[in-house]
């Protein structure tokens, strides 16, 4: 199982949300370079980086810091937040992202997103569904940085876009992030289910090393943690020996 240690930006410092509400914005004194070149020296191969202010508003994109964590770290990016063009995602991957993370946008404008799938190929490009559970127990698709919820299941969106080679999918059930009490393992487990083709990418909650051996034996292809690291639950190192 891959780990992504996750860094999240506004206005190009490293902050971490609870449930995706800007009001509970915490902000981390070390540089965002700093964080990533230590994960680096920790072993780390791939890390995850989310443009917030991107997400948010359409005008306020990180995408030329994103690179810079990308080129100073030597890490495995993939990257996500306002991605809403092929010009940006082209932008991205020049500068050394490997993966761009498209999510409000696949929800919204589908056929859009089936585009950037032809283009640049299901390796370059990972979709990102974050999603509210219902009251009737059916994980519902949230857009605009979770601003807003959405009227689609997320078997709605992942049976279309089945048919158009998706291979990685990151699926955050927000009532988890940032709150440290532990992963929706469930979920994470019936998507596996419905789709057993895809690198399921777990994220929202991790606060133990027992969480993460537990979406290792879900079968989940990788897990982003924030929060639990930046907070020292436990270390990088020993995160990469309990996966």
């Amino acid at each position: 199982m891959k780990i992504y240690p996750a860094i999240d930006l506004i206005e190009g410092r490293c902050v971490r949300l609870e449930q995706g509400r800007f009001e509970s914005t915490k902000v981390y004194d070390q540089s965002p370079s700093s964080i990533a070149c230590q994960y680096a020296e920790d072993g780390a191969t791939y890390l995850h980086v989310i443009d917030l202010d991107g997400a948010r508003d359409k005008t306020s994109l990180q995408a030329n810091q994103v690179i810079d964590l990308s080129q100073s770290s030597g890490l495995r990016v993939q990257t996500g937040g306002g991605i809403r063009s092929e010009a940006h995602i082209q932008h991205l991957l020049d500068g050394g992202v490997e993966k761009v993370i498209v999510g409000s946008l696949a929800v919204k404008e589908p056929e859009t997103v089936k585009g950037f799938l032809r283009k640049f190929g299901a390796d370059h490009i990972t979709l990102a569904l974050d999603v509210r559970v219902n009251e009737q127990g059916t994980p519902m698709a949230a857009t605009e940085g979770w601003l807003a919820g959405g009227d689609a299941s997320i078997w709605d969106v992942l049976d279309y876009y089945t048919e158009a080679t998706l291979s990685a999918l990151l699926c955050t059930d927000i009532s988890r992030d940032g709150m440290l009490k532990g992963p929706n393992v469930a979920l994470y487990e019936t998507i596996l289910q419905r789709y057993p083709q895809l690198e399921v990418q777990a994220s929202g909650g991790v606060a133990a090393l027992t969480d993460l051996v537990e979406l290792h034996a879900a079968g989940c292809g990788a897990v982003i943690i924030g929060k639990a690291l930046l907070e020292g639950r436990f270390t990088l190192r020993e995160a990469l020996d309990a996966c």
